[in-house]
């Protein structure tokens, strides 16, 4: 009997959707051993925390912020691929102050900044929205629009050039407070403040209606056309944080590199996290934990000697395998495969060991399968399924 419970937990546990994003970042973690025997040293030098992990969490703190905004965006069952020039333009928006302005060390000087940059992503996010909430254009086009003239953008506020700035109260965004990086604060902060007005008010939960079911919601008495526009005018808001504390991060603004890539990751590490691409439910802290793989991935390649350009391709057959392996689907269809065993049945027993809801889904995709092949008189799948009691004894 206490096997048996053991086994149902061990089931259950490697069936939660975020089992195996943990398991990936401990292995990676664990990879970096041999080539870096201090890797979970974590010690203070001037003043600052320094360490292997310290890196890692400075380098995934933007990524974290774009792919919290993405979460909410894609749990509305739309997209957001203009993050990364909205980082670019919010950058480069903020140094061209800090760069003009007579005294560049002044607090107002980079308040200012700072201001203007998060404006700018606020003008964003309300482009964004407006084409998709009240115009109704395929959020994939409305965005692609201004991922591809944002970088224009971006490059007309720099006049094409490199802006270099030397602010030291503008340096504090992506600099130091006191021995704790400014970026893993400001970054925890937004996460913290996120998951408390989604899960402590009603707004997760709208959000999460509007994407299962934007028109049911709206029979309901929901705003979903409000709801859509505030999700993307907040992806707009965190792109532009992102977008400062990079060009903080190194006291100047590339509009042809800053953010480059950003929405790629951002949408890997929300599926990571759990959070269906179609709407519906989404899990903040899976989007952390996704966005943390991909950052430790990155940090592990750098760390053997891996070409720089061949980060992407790595970066995909991480999130091909973690998908797979978090599939209700793939997971039937492996034990159906290992068992020899019908693939009815294999469902069955994936649905009593997980006990999950979204295992149905594997039950819907087998059907159609199951249901030709028990058609067939010659097919092992013609064999009478047991109930799923059965197969949990």
């Amino acid at each position: 009997m206490n096997l048996s419970l053991s086994r149902q937990s061990l089931m259950k546990a490697v069936s939660h959707r975020l089992f195996w994003p943990a398991v990936m970042l401990v292995g990676l973690m664990l990879v970096n051993l041999p080539s870096t025997p201090g890797y979970f040293t974590i010690g203070v030098r001037n003043g600052h925390l320094y360490g292997s992990l310290i890196n890692i969490l400075i380098f995934t703190s933007p990524h974290i912020l774009v792919a919290v905004g993405l979460t909410l965006v894609i749990a509305t069952a739309g997209i957001d691929l203009s993050v990364g020039a909205v980082a670019a333009i919010a950058g480069t928006a903020a140094c061209w102050w800090v760069a003009k302005a007579s005294d560049q060390n002044a607090a107002t000087t980079a308040l200012i900044a700072i201001g203007i940059g998060l404006g700018a992503g606020l003008l964003c996010g309300l482009w964004n929205g407006f084409f998709v909430a009240r115009m109704g254009i395929q959020p994939i086009v409305a965005t692609l629009t201004l991922m591809v003239a944002g970088r224009g953008v971006a490059q007309l506020i720099g006049n094409g050039q490199i802006i270099t700035v030397n602010s030291s109260s503008y340096a504090l965004i992506g600099g130091w407070w006191g021995p704790l990086p400014s970026g893993i604060l400001i970054a925890l902060a937004v996460v913290v403040a996120t998951i408390l007005f989604t899960r402590r008010t009603a707004l997760g939960m709208l959000i999460e209606s509007v994407g299962g079911n934007a028109e049911a919601a709206r029979l309901a008495g929901v705003r979903s056309t409000r709801i859509k526009w505030t999700v993307y005018v907040f992806c707009g808001v965190t792109a532009a944080i992102a977008g400062l504390m990079l060009s903080s991060n190194t006291s100047s603004a590339d509009a042809n590199s800053s953010g480059l890539w950003y929405e790629l990751d951002g949408i890997l590490a929300v599926v990571l996290g759990g959070t269906s691409l179609t709407g519906g439910r989404f899990h903040l802290g899976g989007t952390v934990l996704g966005a943390l793989v991909i950052g430790t991935l990155n940090n592990t390649l750098f760390a053997l000697g891996v070409p720089a350009q061949s980060n992407l391709v790595f970066e995909g057959a991480v999130v091909i395998i973690v998908c797979l392996l978090q599939s209700p689907v793939f997971r039937a269809r492996f034990l159906a495969w290992r068992k020899r065993i019908p693939l009815g049945v294999a469902v069955a027993a994936v649905v009593a060991d997980t006990g999950a809801v979204e295992a149905g889904a594997a039950e819907t995709s087998a059907a159609g399968e199951a249901g030709d092949a028990e058609t067939d008189p010659d097919s092992d799948a013609s064999i009478t399924t047991p109930p799923t009691t059965e197969v949990s004894r």
